[in-house]
């Protein structure tokens, strides 16, 4: 049997979704434990010129729902970047992942062609499907959902590689 792209993005998407809330709820109970605020545990970075943990959460997020959405050929939908506490944060991938969901096997299955036109920083990139899927939205999604980790991590919170990756 061949890995259809479904099976190669939503469930993927999902899963490192779910481990990334994981490792954010024992952030928070690290934070709590130390009196650290949501706020600068959320404005924590690696280095000073990285984007804060509350940015690699919410890109972490985008990457997943544009990601779904653009392999089944829909518009992605706008999740407004307004989160100021770990819960926001928590409930904002809930939210996400059920974006995801809502997609069916026969939206995305059959994309492996499909023209994929995206804007970015530099300029309109176009990839197909899964180019789209395997050299950008998947490294993507796991770059930023790495550095959420490494953040929490650095800040102490008590996780480790298990956490990351889950229960298979």
């Amino acid at each position: 049997m061949t890995l259809s792209m479904y099976q190669a993005s939503v469930p993927v998407f999902v899963r490192a979704l779910g481990n990334l809330t994981h490792v954010l709820k024992k952030g928070a109970e690290h934070a709590k434990s130390k009196n650290v605020s949501d706020e600068v545990l959320l404005q924590t970075r690696l280095i000073p010129d990285m984007l804060p943990l509350i940015k690699q959460i919410q890109i972490a997020c985008d990457m997943a729902s544009r990601g779904a959405a653009r392999l089944a050929g829909a518009e992605p939908q706008s999740f407004e970047d307004n989160e100021t506490t770990l819960e926001q944060a928590c409930n904002r991938i809930e939210r996400v992942v059920e974006y995801i969901q809502s997609f069916k096997p026969e939206q995305i299955d059959g994309s492996e062609t499909r023209s994929i036109v995206m804007k970015t920083r530099t300029g309109e990139m176009t990839l197909e499907g899964q180019a789209y899927l395997l050299g950008f939205s998947l490294p993507n999604l796991f770059f930023h959902c790495t550095t959420a980790y490494n953040i929490l991590r650095e800040a102490g919170a008590d996780i480790g590689k298990t956490d990351f990756i889950g229960q298979a």
